[in-house]
């Protein structure tokens, strides 16, 4: 079943001190640490890249597999790579983007004032130097698999990759600042770079590495910050109006305040309208979005007996503890929960007098998929549908926050009309933002409206579901900034391959194997969003399901290694069937089974077409007469995979399964006759 290849082996892979399994298991280990922590490095000091967080790991997809296709063309170890990441890391520092706090901008599309270089120019560079960088470790992890058998030297590149999630997820947990993942990116060059010569070695390898870690560590010291699994956490200390406040900033965005609850009230009537628009004095209240505890003080002055804060952030929420000068987390009345706020509703079989939805607006994207904001799923008439089923009787559910856009608040308050049956009160506070509150009790006579809300305007967007749960899209379209910048990117990508791969026709034999990348990412990406809908947006959540995808390859490859599997024709059926059950499965249904049933049934549905696809690619790969090259070509399938998630904008994440079965249809296709039958 499986080939050795006849590539003649480099001298840099003949002399290297490692053996070429664990070299391997560390190459890749390294190439997904380096991905990740790129990712969310850069997206904390460049602001356009929380509304692009794809943008890098597009970047990081073209750069892995140019690596693979570099393999064979050279015998030069990649001592490019540190030197890039190097200085990728100088001019981010010394360019950061962050949001210029004198001008007012909507912060849907990165349509805000910033100060820093402006979008056009510091994209670009970034995707160029993350593809780069990426090379580097992707030919390291290439140059490896002329030496081992195809699907033993795949196994070995997935337990790499296994082990890279847990590394980062282990230092994400530990709350770690970025020097530490400059560590890891300076020993890691140190150990795979081979030190011959030993100049170069110095030179390209040891004074990059050690200068990215400086960098790092300067700016961990000076910046003050506090590093989340989500922000760059930056706070000040100061005085308005007499009173003590704490500004809090994420990712260079201001973002939250801790002030006490009496001037919050006196400064922004928004504050106190939840409480005048209900009919009796709420004693049980649930915060979403707790943040640093203004909202929870408030709830608590207002005679709250007992609040329930759910904050999707532990270092927020840690702030608020230490620096909120009312203590609202010390008080025996407020229980903590950190998860995301559309998990909690989902879980807990509580029910409370009022619910708010305080200003929550993560500002960032949920890494790895295009267009899912942390909050998204909080904004969708099912979300509202959930509130209201934790309402007791008499009890009222409100939202406040600066909307930015007329048309912003008509649709949520349409939602919540369609969610509770009849119209909500609607408080325009100021038209300058948008400042508005929109409170609705569990029957028309729960809730005390200071006038009738006239209705949605005309053109407004329908409300947002779980499918489409696109709140800020006002339009069923991708935005023009998207595709302007994918067409460069694709562009960009071509020449880029042209230049390191030479001919395309060197990669035609494996066309569909191209597609199964394509096709894959599609894959992915509905899982992605279906299991942080299923099971909430945070960071413990995607790790665990980025987790999962791996495994589930894994064992794709151990069970194609071990047993004779049906011929590829019938797997691909197998796939389009799973496909097929995905589609047929309703999140409804799944969101009202006990989340242990829950777990069951979602992995099941999403892990069986994933399992299937990677037979598949197993099988096919094991077939291949250029390991690199067919490998590549599967990885910038998966690139382009990434630009085709934005489909999800027009036609919701459900659709995307359509598009991958026709992908996989065109694989099937384009299949050469002679594996039909592997």
């Amino acid at each position: 079943m499986t080939l050795q290849a006849q590539t003649p082996v480099s001298d840099g892979e003949r002399q290297h001190w490692l053996p070429v399994r664990p070299r391997l298991v560390l190459a890749s280990a390294f190439m997904l640490f380096l991905e990740l922590a790129l990712i969310r490095w850069t997206g904390s000091n460049i602001v356009h890249l929380s509304y692009f967080t794809n943008f890098v790991l597009l970047g990081s997809f073209l750069g892995i597999g140019l690596g693979f296709l570099r393999v064979g063309r050279s015998r030069r170890q990649p001592y490019y790579s540190p030197v890039v990441l190097l200085v990728l890391v100088a001019l981010v520092l010394a360019f950061p983007v962050t949001v210029d706090r004198n001008t007012e901008g909507v912060l849907y599309w990165t349509s805000l004032g910033t100060v820093g270089p402006p979008a056009w120019l510091i994209l670009p560079v970034i995707f160029i130097a993350a593809a780069a960088v990426l090379m580097g470790p992707a030919e390291l992890v290439g140059r490896c698999f002329p030496e081992l058998p195809r699907l033993e030297a795949y196994r070995y590149d997935l337990i790499g990759s296994l082990s890279g999630i847990a590394a980062f997820t282990a230092l994400s947990f530990l709350s770690a600042p970025p020097v530490f993942w400059g560590v890891v990116a300076a020993l890691c060059y140190g150990l795979l770079l081979a030190p011959r010569p030993r100049s170069l070695y110095l030179g390209l390898v040891v004074l990059p590495s050690l200068l990215v870690a400086g960098l790092l560590l300067s700016e961990t010291l000076t910046a003050g910050a506090l590093w989340s699994p989500y922000y760059k956490v930056t706070y000040k200390a100061m005085q308005m109006l007499g009173v003590p406040v704490t500004d809090i900033s994420v990712n260079g965005i201001p973002h939250q305040q801790a002030v006490p609850a009496y001037a919050r009230l006196q400064w922004e009537r928004q504050y106190g309208l939840p409480y005048e628009r209900t009919t009796r004095p709420p004693e049980d209240v649930l915060i979403v979005g707790a943040g640093s505890g203004t909202d929870v003080a408030i709830a608590l002055s207002k005679g709250a007996q007992h609040v329930d804060a759910v904050e999707i952030d532990p270092k927020l929420r840690e702030l608020g503890g230490s620096l909120h000068p009312d203590k609202p987390y010390a008080d025996p009345r407020v229980t903590t929960h950190i998860t995301d706020g559309r998990a909690f509703l989902e879980r807990s079989g509580d029910r409370y007098d009022l619910i708010l939805f305080a200003l929550p607006d993560s500002l960032t994207l949920v890494s790895g998929a295009s267009s899912l904001r942390l909050e998204s799923y909080l904004f969708t008439a099912e979300a509202m549908q959930a509130a209201r089923a934790h309402l007791r009787p008499g009890g009222t559910f409100s939202m406040y926050n600066y909307y930015r856009e007329s048309w912003l608040v008509d649709r949520l308050a349409s939602t919540m009309q369609t969610a509770f049956g009849h119209k909500p009160c609607v408080d325009v506070v100021s038209t300058a933002g948008q400042q508005a509150v929109i409170t609705a009790g569990l029957t028309a006579a729960d809730q005390r409206c200071a006038s009738q809300w006239p209705g949605a305007a005309a053109g407004t967007p329908a409300p947002a579901d779980d499918d489409r749960p696109f709140l800020y899209l006002k339009d069923r379209t991708i935005p023009p900034i998207y595709i302007i910048t994918l067409g460069l990117i694709l562009i960009v990508s071509l020449l880029a391959v042209r230049v390191v791969a030479g001919p395309y026709g060197r990669m035609k034999p494996y066309a569909d194997l191209f597609l199964l990348g394509v096709a894959f990412m599609l894959l992915e990406t509905k899982s992605v969003t279906g299991f942080a809908l299923l099971f909430g947006t945070t960071w413990v959540v995607n790790a665990i399901v980025f987790a999962g995808v791996l495994v589930a390859v894994l064992a794709a490859v151990e069970v194609t290694r071990r047993f004779r599997t049906p011929p590829l024709p019938v797997m691909y059926a197998v796939l389009l069937a799973g496909l097929l059950l995905a589609w047929l499965v309703p999140n409804a249904w799944l969101l009202s089974l006990p989340v242990p049933l829950r777990a069951v049934a979602a992995v099941t549905v999403a892990f069986l077409p994933i399992f299937a696809a990677n037979v598949v690619f197993a099988k096919r790969f094991s077939d291949t007469a250029d390991a690199t090259t067919s490998f590549g070509a599967n990885l910038l399938g998966a690139m382009v995979g990434g630009c085709l998630e934005y489909l999800a904008l027009v036609i919701g994440y459900k659709g995307l399964l359509i598009v991958a079965a026709l992908l996989y249809l065109g694989a099937l296709a384009l299949m050469p006759r002679k594996t039909a039958l592997v």
